[in-house]
């Protein structure tokens, strides 16, 4: 019987032409698909020698680890036995011998990426020595792979507070941590440079800083705890990831050259808010104590004489206090230059000074010197 004869003889229906569709349907979709070069795939080890690893992968064949890709995963290689499961990359689905080219340093580093990415979904906390520091901020090492975190996103009290932006000595402060243990999150991952981004910061802090200044209005009196000393002020914890600074011309009425000499780290301090102003908070803690200029508004005025002892020397001249909290400026000016100013003037010794401007107002005083000047 021809084909075609065949083909007459046998009559189909449209139930009959969905049923064998069907049916194909199912057959495709039972046959896997091959493996592409790229791909992760698992298998068991039924064999290793001196030259390769080889990988059952049902049902597609043989795996085989040779050549470069077993010496680069010769450290791993030496950890397995027959019969463990292995994760690897697909280099090539099929070289010359018929065997799937396989990578294990491959599949490796694809497997950090991704758990690099679960890591930043479940904002995982890891906890990371310090590498390297830079003037941007510092370098971490995880699972082999080099990332790096900016200063932006180290917590109040490991910020390099350099008040005038110096990048060395912003350098100097970052270099502080290296070789310390800091916890922090991936909050990057970019497989295609090999680098990783951390914060040291909690995810959310940024919307909670927001929330916590908006707690605060100017006049707030706060208790606090002391976080970080610099040459410009105090840095002071006011709420749960919310610091303050009380600057240095804030810390007392009388004159503070060093508030390292003044506080400790975990100090607790009460501060009183004097500016809320794009997210930060400024405060003061002379402001909750009694103004000594007010007092003496009452016992002194232009043109009388006082004795005041010199507490520091500046580009402008000496500072004098006449009393606790209360010091006017000798002008450089009276004396010619700022030599024969200091051949006069001894700093912790009294002299006599004539009062040309007293404005307790706004809390300035100049003084004029009373006593006998040298030749």
């Amino acid at each position: 019987m021809s084909p075609e004869t065949a083909k007459k003889a046998v009559k189909t229906t449209p139930e009959m032409e969905a049923k064998a569709n069907t049916l194909m349907g199912k057959l495709s979709a039972s046959i896997p698909t091959p493996p592409s070069a790229g791909d992760l795939i698992e298998g068991s080890v039924i064999a290793i020698d001196k030259k390769g690893v080889f990988v059952d992968l049902p049902p597609f064949g043989t795996g085989i680890i040779f050549g470069r890709e077993y010496i680069l995963a010769r450290d791993v290689i030496k950890k397995i036995n027959i019969g463990d499961k292995v994760s690897a990359k697909i280099v090539d689905p099929s070289n010359k011998e018929g065997y799937i080219e396989l990578s294990l340093k491959e599949a490796r580093q694809a497997l950090i990426w991704t758990e690099a990415e679960q890591a930043i979904a479940e904002k995982r906390v890891l906890e990371l020595p310090i590498k390297e520091a830079n003037k941007g901020g510092l370098i971490i090492e995880w699972q082999g792979i080099q990332g790096f975190l900016p200063a932006s996103q180290l917590k109040p009290e490991h910020y390099p507070r350099v008040q005038d932006g110096d990048k060395d000595r912003i350098l100097e402060e970052l270099k502080k941590l290296v070789g310390t243990k800091l916890s922090v999150s991936i909050i990057g991952a970019f497989p295609k440079e090999g680098k990783l981004i951390f914060s040291e910061k909690n995810p959310v802090e940024g919307k909670d800083k927001a929330t916590a200044v908006a707690k605060f209005k100017v006049g707030d009196e706060i208790e606090g705890k002391v976080t970080g000393m610099v040459d410009f002020g105090v840095f002071v914890k006011i709420d749960e990831g919310l610091e303050g600074l009380v600057h240095i011309s804030e810390i007392d009425w009388a004159l503070v050259e060093d508030p390292k000499t003044r506080f400790k780290v975990g100090d607790k301090v009460r501060v009183k808010v004097i500016e809320v102003k794009e997210g930060k908070v400024s405060l003061s803690i002379k402001a909750l104590k009694p103004n000594p200029w007010a007092d003496a508004a009452k016992k002194y005025k232009k043109d009388m004489q006082v004795k005041g002892v010199i507490i520091k020397f500046n580009r402008h001249g000496a500072l004098a206090s006449i009393e606790e909290g209360v010091a006017g400026l000798v002008h450089v000016s009276e004396f010619g230059s700022d030599e024969k100013l200091r051949s006069h003037l001894e700093l912790g010794k009294v002299y006599p000074f004539k009062i040309t401007l007293f404005d307790a107002t706004n809390q300035k005083m100049t003084l004029s010197f009373a006593g006998e000047k040298k030749a």
